[in-house]
Formats: structure tokens, sequence, C-alpha cells
């Protein structure tokens, strides 16, 4: 994810600019326009020393009210060097009624050390797990079993209480699907 270089405007008065002395970055980045009053234009300028490693698309911004924009700033990053490379990015709002200056420094990014640390502990062999005994839960024959039981009490609870024959037919064949069910799972 880039790094914000955030920029409130209109928080204590129209056309107010807040923003930091300064601000590094290693890469593309993106200046975060927070407006917290009316819609406004805010201008956005690199000055020469940033011109040389960066670009932004547009430098005349369109903020609607109480919102928030992001204008990326692309970074050629083949050409940071071992200098960090300094220069200055100019921000202004409503047509230069209000001009802030941000003292900007991008430098070329650290490289991550992916390597991974190995130790003698995997020189040597793994010992097997310990066999231990499945859990009840770990078999999956008792939930149907508990489930096939309690839909076949059900069943012949309906049956006696309704004293019908389809009913007990109904029950049997509840019966026989949950002992199908106990057949393929004890098959595995």
């Amino acid at each position: 994810m880039p790094a914000e270089l955030p920029v409130h405007v209109n928080r204590d008065e129209l056309h107010s600019l807040e923003v930091p002395p300064t601000f590094e970055a290693d890469g593309p980045f993106d200046v975060r326009l927070v407006n917290h009053g009316e819609s406004l234009h805010v201008h956005v300028h690199l000055d020469d020393g940033l011109s040389r490693v960066a670009r932004l698309d547009a430098a005349n911004h369109y903020v609607e009210r109480d919102s928030e924009r992001f204008v990326r700033i692309d970074v050629d990053e083949a050409a940071l060097g071992q200098e960090p490379i300094r220069g200055k990015i100019k921000v202004a709002s409503a047509y230069g009624a209000e001009t802030r200056w941000i003292d900007v420094q991008l430098a070329e990014p650290e490289e991550d050390d992916e390597s991974v640390q190995v130790d003698e502990s995997l020189a040597t062999p793994a010992t097997p797990a310990q066999e231990t005994e499945p859990s009840l839960l770990a078999r999956p024959e008792l939930p149907v079993l508990a489930l096939g039981g309690l839909a076949l009490l059900v069943a012949l609870l309906a049956a006696v209480v309704l004293r019908d024959v389809l009913v007990l037919v109904g029950s049997l064949i509840v019966l026989g699907g949950v002992l199908v069910s106990l057949y393929f799972l004890s098959q595995e």
C-alpha cells in the first residue's frame, strides 16, 4: 500500500490548508486531500527536483464538499539512487488563495530480507505423532446415528399418535435410510 501525504483543506476556515512540513517515501505515494468544508479546487505541483523522478497526471483537482480525493504521485524507482532525492510539493487552494510547501525526500526502497533462518533441529527426523484415540465428535457415524435416531423417534411418535399405516410405513423408510447411511459410513 503506498504511503499517504495528508492535506487538510477548509478545516479552520474557508480555503485553509494544513500540511505536514516534511514527507518521506520510497516509491509511489498518494496525496490525500481531505476537504472539511465547501467544495473547491486544489492545485498540486512538483518542483524541478521531484519532477526528475516523479510525476502526477493532473495538477488541478476539484474536491467535493466534506469528501476526500487521492492524487497519485508516480515515482520512477529505477531513477532513485543511493542518495535520496529532495524536492518540494506546492499545494494551493482556491487558485492560490492559500499556498503551502512540503519538503519531500524520496529514497531508494529498502530491500526486504526474505531469507529463512535454519537451525540444527531441521536435521533430526521428525518423530511420528503419537496415535491417539479419535474423539467421539471426530467420527462421522455418530451425528448420522443421532439425527437418524431423532428422526425415527419423531416418526414412531407420529405413527402412535396418528394411528395411521402410512405414517408407520414412513417410519420404516426413515429407519432404512439411517441403516443405509451407517453402512456406507462404516465402509470408509
